[in-house]
């Protein structure tokens, strides 16, 4: 701690050329806990070769892999600015997350306390047990400074008994750096006792990386050190999609891992690292349950974080950034991110064809795809992207997440390639990591119509983006699913359904909470949100099964009488019962079909290890 100590004097108040020379344009931090124990973080940003005036520092509204604002100004408060002689300066809110500071000094230390008690991937948390901080989250910065480079001191974590777990530079003892604000921002640090198992692995170019993960648990090491096992075979699954894995900065690569049944699973990609937040009493028993977030996040190692849409370069931190690709960023992700644990080997056929349901789902059972293409869903995510609002919104009718609208089209994509070209997915997206995500170069929806042409033919790739890009066409999913021999069918036919309705008790009866969709039977007889539910046919409305239990045994084509109140008084409707536009997804084994040889071959050639 002395060494670190002397380190920091050296940097923050030596006046020699010297001294000057290693400090100048840095940003340096300077982060203790000596309240964890009530969340608080201590922290101190000194600012050198600022000159004098006036100095804009602020708290960003954005995080990296996030698209809607999140205050986080609201968050930091006791801020102070003093100059190199420990003098005062005018500190100025003039935003929630904005603050001038009258300068008069070349070098400004601000300091300030953080409160988190919020453990995922976009906030901070801070206890005694750890501080979980994404970086947005918890550090200030100085408008105009962008491309300094930057050095942290943890300055008392060894008397907590942690360890920094982060893709920052490590530049000895507690002190690590990162080149600018961009990377700085994108490195999320984990704090904490926790259990690492790293392992080496050679890239196809022949360099070596250093793989692994980094634990917060209540497991022990053997436990860690088989899991990490099992994260390796995602790891070549995934790479084999690719033909490569991406050049690491600094070599190396983490998985970061909150792991505690109190948390807010989550899981949030970065450019050498990924914060994976678990809702779970430890890994022991759940190995199966986890995989799917590292599957998920460490595909956007190649699609995202390198294959980079040109709406998100560079990220700004200071409002939402709406992006109309991320049905391909995150979608496509979703897609291989369930997928590729078939070809690892955790799942089986039979237990992946639920997701694939889903998927189709998502877009055919749902009002919103019919009306609104992927790209529009897209850009919605500066508000449905862990946004937060207290007001009612219509996303029942004008919503579809586009991780799974993109989701829905990958696996259309891939099994349409299959079937009319002898060529997969997995090529489409080797050739746009080799255009975009390899060389750096931001790409836009035309230019990933321009690879799928290339693969395919121009012809094919201008009328599917026409048709399931811009536009709101469907695929034939049922005839691409039966080349690799399974079977989509209703998924309760002959049963009647009303639609999904969301309640609860509420003045004699039972009131809907949520908007109904446009495509049900309840929509269709006038009920919506704020409606209080009082009989069905006859019966008192008094618990939440009440809708269930009226259509347990009744048709398409049966009527249900309802009473309800509102505002403008009481009234009675009839709800007229459909079948539900649900599908289901099984094997042709399980439907007591015959699988053909070259469904068998199909499904082999698409669900199999790639890995050689």
């Amino acid at each position: 701690m002395k060494k670190i100590f002397l380190l920091a004097a050296a940097t923050f108040f030596a006046f020699d050329a010297t001294a000057q020379t290693k400090v100048r344009n840095e940003v340096y931090y300077t982060v203790s806990f000596p309240n964890a124990t009530h969340h608080e973080a201590e922290i101190t940003m000194t600012l050198t070769d600022v000159g004098r005036g006036t100095l804009r520092v602020r708290m960003s509204r954005s995080s990296a892999g996030r698209y809607a604002t999140h205050e986080f100004g609201k968050n930091v408060y006791n801020v102070r600015a003093k100059d190199l002689d420990g003098e005062e300066l005018t500190v100025k809110q003039v935003e929630g997350d904005v603050y001038e500071i009258a300068n008069r000094s070349n070098v400004v230390k601000v300091s300030y306390t953080l409160f988190g008690n919020h453990t995922d991937g976009t906030y901070a948390s801070i206890d005694a047990s750890h501080a979980h901080l994404n970086m947005p989250a918890s550090f200030m910065w100085a408008e105009g400074l962008a491309n300094r480079p930057i050095r942290f001191e943890f300055v008392d974590i060894d008397k907590l008994g942690w360890k920094v777990a982060t893709q920052l530079k490590n530049e000895g003892a507690n002190v690590y750096s990162a080149p600018d604000l961009q990377y700085m921002m994108d490195s999320p640090t984990e704090l904490a006792d926790v259990k690492t198992s790293y392992w080496d692995l050679v890239n196809t170019n022949g360099k070596k990386q250093k793989m692994g993960i980094a634990v917060h648990s209540d497991d022990d090491q053997a436990t860690v050190d088989n899991f990490a096992k099992m994260v390796q075979k995602i790891v070549l699954e995934e790479r084999a999609v690719f033909g490569e894995q991406p050049d690491y900065d600094f070599g190396s690569y983490t998985f970061l891992d909150d792991v505690h049944s109190t948390n807010f699973g989550d899981g949030m990609e970065h450019r050498n690292s990924t914060s994976i937040v678990d809702v779970a009493d430890k890994i022991a028993g759940n190995e199966k349950y986890l995989l799917g977030t590292y599957s998920h996040e460490f595909f956007h190692s190649w699609n995202v974080e390198r294959i980079r849409p040109k709406s998100l370069e560079p990220f700004n931190f200071e409002h939402a950034n709406m992006s109309s690709e991320l049905w391909f960023a995150e979608g496509f992700t979703q897609y291989y991110g369930e997928m590729l644990l078939v070809r690892s080997g955790f799942n089986t056929v039979d237990e992946y064809v639920p997701t694939i349901a889903g998927l189709i789902n998502s877009v055919t059972a749902s009002p919103a795809p019919g009306k609104y293409p992927q790209t529009q869903m897209s850009r919605y995510a500066v508000f449905t992207d862990a946004g937060v609002a207290i007001d009612a919104t219509n996303y029942a009718n004008t919503f579809t997440s586009y991780y799974y609208y993109g989701g829905a089209t990958a696996l259309a994509l891939d099994l349409r390639l299959r079937s009319e070209f002898k060529v997969t997915l997995d090529d489409y997206m080797r050739q746009v990591w080799l255009a975009y995500g390899k060389t750096g170069k931001p790409y836009t929806i035309p230019d990933l119509q321009a690879v799928l042409a290339k693969v395919t033919t121009p012809k094919f790739a201008a009328a599917f983006f026409t048709d399931y890009i811009y536009g709101v066409k469907k695929e034939d999913y049922q005839a691409l699913l039966a080349n690799a021999g399974l079977l989509l069918q209703k998924a309760q036919p002959g049963k009647g359904w009303l639609g999904r309705v969301q309640s609860k008790p509420s003045n004699g009866g039972l009131m809907i909470t949520g908007s109904t969709a446009s495509n049900t039977p309840i929509y269709k007889a006038g009920i919506d949100a704020g409606d209080i539910i009082l009989k069905i046919n006859g019966q008192e409305a008094k618990t939440a099964t009440a809708f269930t239990d009226a259509v347990k045994d009744k048709k398409p084509g049966d009527k249900i009488a309802v009473s309800y109140k509102n505002r403008t008084g009481n009234h009675e409707a009839t709800i007229v019962l459909e079948e539900s536009p649900a599908y289901e997804v099984v094997t042709f084994e399980k439907a007591g079909k015959e699988l053909t040889q070259q469904q068998k071959d199909f499904r082999s050639s698409w669900l199999s290890s790639k890995v050689k």
